[in-house]
């Protein structure tokens, strides 16, 4: 059985370090805001066994006008469980979550590899590439939930 629940920060590290912190200590898979109410974590389980998550925040991003947006992080598969649209999922989860709160635009720094997934999924690339210290090259992208 596959489904989406809500998790904790915490539960989330578990995806998070052999993902997107590889080789780094565990206190790196903390991020700034994980603990806030309006922060929400989603994990997608097969059976009983956490295989990708995704973060919700409520931030917002100068290089939009909207005053309602919400920002993606930490999104990650499992290696063993990649490539079964497990991401996808997840992004979708969070974007009709999103739009069932009113939320106006979601937005995220995704790494460069992974541009052309989140375009599949009708995000857009917003200017030129940049790196994050120790993470690596990403771009800015968005999606607009309202027409």
């Amino acid at each position: 059985m596959q489904n989406i629940k809500k998790i904790t920060a915490l539960e989330t590290y578990s995806v998070r370090q052999p993902v997107l912190r590889k080789g780094k200590p565990l206190s790196s898979c903390q991020f700034d805001g994980d603990e806030l109410k309006s922060t929400q974590h989603f994990g997608f389980f097969i059976d009983t066994e956490l295989a990708g998550i995704i973060s919700l925040y409520k931030k917002n991003n100068d290089n939009f006008s909207s005053s309602n947006q919400y920002q993606i992080r930490g999104m990650a598969v499992l290696d063993q469980f990649q490539k079964k649209g497990i991401g996808a999922k997840l992004v979708l989860f969070c974007e009709d979550y999103c739009k069932e709160i009113h939320v106006d635009l979601i937005w995220f720094n995704a790494r460069t590899s992974a541009v052309g997934f989140y375009e599949k999924l009708g995000f857009h690339k917003i200017g030129l590439p940049f790196e994050i210290k120790e993470v690596g090259e990403h771009s800015l992208m968005s999606k607009n939930l309202i027409d």
